[in-house]
């Protein structure tokens, strides 16, 4: 008898971050990890196709960071913890990248999903 997670979840319209889409996100993991590093930080804000460029993302994966397309990015094998170094770049509220990975607007987001008056 197997455990209770012998079947992968499977959530609508998410992406699960399972091996097969782990492994397919090594180089925008790898690139959004390097932006850890304050000179990688100021590489990517002087010109983010050649830092990309780096780490040999392939066109869909430049095109996701390149247009911020968060779920896209995730779709594509990058882990949210990951990522999110790409927010301290720009920088950006987590609460609106949360809400463009809902697929809505971020006064709704804050609203509908956390309660807040807005």
């Amino acid at each position: 008898m197997g455990g209770p997670f012998t079947e992968p979840d499977r959530i609508p319209d998410t992406p699960l971050l399972d091996r097969e889409r782990q492994l397919g996100g090594y180089r925008i993991n790898k690139m959004a990890m390097g932006l850890v590093d304050p000179a990688n930080r100021e590489a990517f804000k002087a010109d983010e196709r050649a830092y990309l460029d780096r780490f040999g993302l392939n066109d869909e994966e430049k095109t996701a960071v390149l247009t911020r397309d968060w779920r896209e990015m995730v779709r594509l094998g990058g882990n949210l913890f990951f990522i999110l170094k790409i927010s301290a770049v720009d920088p950006i509220r987590i609460t609106e990248i949360g809400a463009h990975q809902a697929g809505m607007d971020h006064e709704t987001f804050l609203r509908d999903r956390l309660g807040k008056k807005v």
